[in-house]
């Protein structure tokens, strides 16, 4: 409610593109999950509305037919008004719940479940703010950016052999995080930060938006189709780059992370520069394994929650990537910094299950496993509780309204 709270009326109703969804949508869509949970730990339950669980199913066969997610943003009805008294309702149902009910495992899976499926929604929600109104959006609460160190871009070394991959703690994962399983890694070297815009604009400088060697097959298809020329929202001004996102419209900051690319761009910068992306469980070990204490750790710092001093996530209330150097406590063992927060990271990993795989609710993420890409370690639109070094993100490899980055990595 805190990220609404200053729209006007008028806002919550608009979809800006296909792969977005009006703000009315996601406050609905979070509650009739917890519907859907009430409904799983209540047979008699009885769901609030026939109308409102059409509108706002997103993919779930089981509840009846979803509607076409481009259209989200033609429907009036339900109102602004009822959705936002259909939030509350749910609201009160599920407090009462806790309040009357002797809670099982199974309910405390569920409902600690659609806790965080509310954070996936306030990240994406914080997406389409960007993309419906930029700087016009006036967050409740906005705070400076810290002062970085001053650093250079630099890669790591880290040992290889059997790495065990996957969430080792006794908090909430998804079940795509389990179950822990080993995986053999060669040697390899990862970039310490994540890739910079002015590292990446010697890249667009190059001509890397214009050279089919660099790209996929299918990616070079997206850079014609969609006559990209660099990240989203970048636009060319007098012949120079300017960046228009939450903080208005202003010139590049080299030192930021660069932001809002897609794997193809991702993939088409690494070549260019001679690299790759790094697997995620390159990425894991880098971030969570402590070779000196030889055990992995839930964060990159150790197994402490994030808090402002080592991570950029949305209760930092930056509203923008921080500039590299900021972090310096959020250095991993290895010498990393910055991989909680800031920019999600593509990595070159296909969004699958791990070995021994088992779906912990039906239809959630297990239906994904096809055409898209893992990203790990959260954005500064993500809730600070619902990242973790585990955590698997996935996108489509042409997506791009996402805070998504990179690091670079080699074989060494």
């Amino acid at each position: 409610m805190e990220l609404v709270k200053t729209l006007e009326k008028d806002d919550f109703v608009v979809q800006t593109e296909y792969y977005t969804s009006p703000p009315k949508w996601h406050l609905g869509h979070v509650s009739w999950i917890y519907e859907v949970v009430l409904s799983k730990l209540n047979t008699d339950y009885e769901f609030y509305s026939k109308e409102f669980s059409e509108y706002l199913n997103s993919y779930y066969r089981q509840f009846g037919e979803p509607r076409d997610k481009g259209k989200r943003g033609i429907m009036s009805r339900p109102t602004v008004e009822q959705v936002l008294e259909y939030f509350q309702t749910v609201n009160q149902l599920v407090t009462d719940f806790l309040k009357k009910n002797l809670i099982s495992n199974k309910a405390n899976q569920l409902l600690t479940m659609g806790m965080h499926h509310e954070c996936q929604h306030q990240e994406l929600l914080v997406y389409d703010l960007q993309h419906l109104l930029a700087d016009e959006y006036r967050p409740v609460k906005k705070n400076s950016p810290p002062t970085p160190s001053k650093v250079t871009p630099e890669s790591v070394a880290i040992g290889g052999g059997l790495y065990t991959m996957g969430y080792n703690g006794d908090n909430f994962c998804y079940d795509i995080e389990l179950p822990e399983h080993k995986i053999f890694l060669n040697n390899y070297r990862i970039d310490a930060f994540p890739i910079t815009n002015e590292q990446y604009l010697s890249f667009i400088e190059d001509g890397g938006y214009d050279d089919f060697k660099y790209w996929l097959s299918d990616g070079w298809d997206a850079v014609k189709k969609n006559n990209w020329h660099a990240p989203m929202y970048w636009e060319k001004e007098n012949g120079r780059w300017m960046l228009r996102n939450f903080l208005g419209k202003r010139k590049i900051n080299p030192n930021e992370p660069v932001c809002y690319v897609s794997f193809y761009e991702a993939d088409a910068y690494c070549r260019w520069a001679g690299k790759r992306l790094p697997s995620e469980a390159e990425w894991e070990k880098a971030a969570c394994w402590d070779e000196e204490k030889m055990r992995k750790t839930i964060f990159p710092w150790g197994n402490e929650e994030p808090n402002e001093k080592n991570a950029n996530l949305l209760e930092s209330y930056l509203w923008n990537t921080s500039e590299i150097g900021s972090y310096p406590e959020s250095r991993s063992s290895y010498g990393c910094y910055q991989m909680i927060g800031d920019v999600w990271e593509w990595t070159s990993s296909e969004y699958i299950g791990y070995p021994g795989f088992k779906t912990g609710f039906s239809e959630y993420n297990d239906k994904w496993f096809t055409n898209q890409k893992v990203l790990r370690g959260g954005s500064f639109g993500t809730p600070r509780m619902s990242i973790r070094g585990s955590y698997r993100n996935f996108f489509r490899l042409d997506e791009r309204w996402l805070f998504s980055g990179f690091r670079c990595a080699q074989d060494s």
